[in-house]
């Protein structure tokens, strides 16, 4: 039998498709550039209230090393970088990664990228302090082995971050109707709803493994000024912040 793996491949082949278009901020990936923002803003400031940072330092987060898990073209690892990090960004695709690794030399950043999967990279000894898990766990085949590999990755006393689409009616009618078959955000389907994560199957699915969400946030659209911003509920959009047992 072959070995159990997180990779869903039909959309590992959706993305590769179109991997070259990951930093045309007006294009198919528009919705994670505009994401960015406040996704950034979410991380940075749990992450050095956990680790007792200034989140206004030049370097806030200069010290620890970060791995995002589904980096694609590398939209976190880069301003991740710039916050002093140590980054490693890890994907399914390898024409992702490779886009990735240009992109970042293009930049003058010093960034990792590997063709991997959790899983695999989880029985390696190398450990991190912080694991990234952005609009990922809704993409793949097996959320429990995921999440699993993903805490495994984490050191004790380490953080992760993570952001999903609940499962919820709502969602289905503005994040999966109304995103690709109306507005036309995303590609028609880039989405399944029924892999769509709820807060209490990500907190079942971390806890096992000595992982605890302690934060979460919703992200809500604001249609006048065509941004993303924090707050508000958690039916479609939320990010979570977790973290490990020392």
């Amino acid at each position: 039998m072959p070995a159990p793996s997180t990779a869903a491949l039909d959309d590992v082949a959706r993305f590769t498709a179109i991997a070259e278009r990951w930093w045309d901020a007006t294009g198919d990936f528009a919705p994670l550039h505009k994401l960015n923002p406040p996704r950034l803003e979410f991380i940075r400031d749990h992450l050095c209230r956990h680790f007792d940072r200034d989140p206004l330092g030049d370097r806030p987060l200069d010290g620890l090393n970060v791995i995002d898990v589904g980096c694609g073209g590398g939209l976190l690892c880069e301003p991740m970088s710039r916050l002093g990090a140590t980054v490693t960004g890890i994907d399914a695709g390898e024409e992702n990664v490779a886009v990735a690794q240009t992109h970042a030399e293009t930049m003058g950043l010093d960034i990792t990228y590997r063709h991997v999967l959790p899983e695999a990279l989880s029985e390696e000894p190398a450990r991190y302090d912080v694991v990234l898990n952005m609009e990922v766990v809704e993409h793949v085949s097996d959320l429990g082995l995921f999440l699993k590999s993903s805490a495994g990755l984490l050191k004790p006393g380490g953080a992760m971050a993570l952001s999903t689409l609940n499962r919820t009616l709502k969602s289905l009618a503005l994040a999966k109707i109304g995103a690709e078959y109306i507005l036309r955000w995303v590609p028609p389907g880039t989405h399944d709803w029924q892999k769509f994560v709820r807060p209490s199957e990500l907190a079942d699915g971390l806890r096992p493994h000595g992982v605890e969400i302690t934060d979460l946030n919703g992200i809500r659209y604001q249609p006048g000024r065509d941004q993303w911003v924090l707050g508000g509920s958690l039916d479609v959009n939320y990010l979570a912040f977790a973290t490990k047992h020392r």
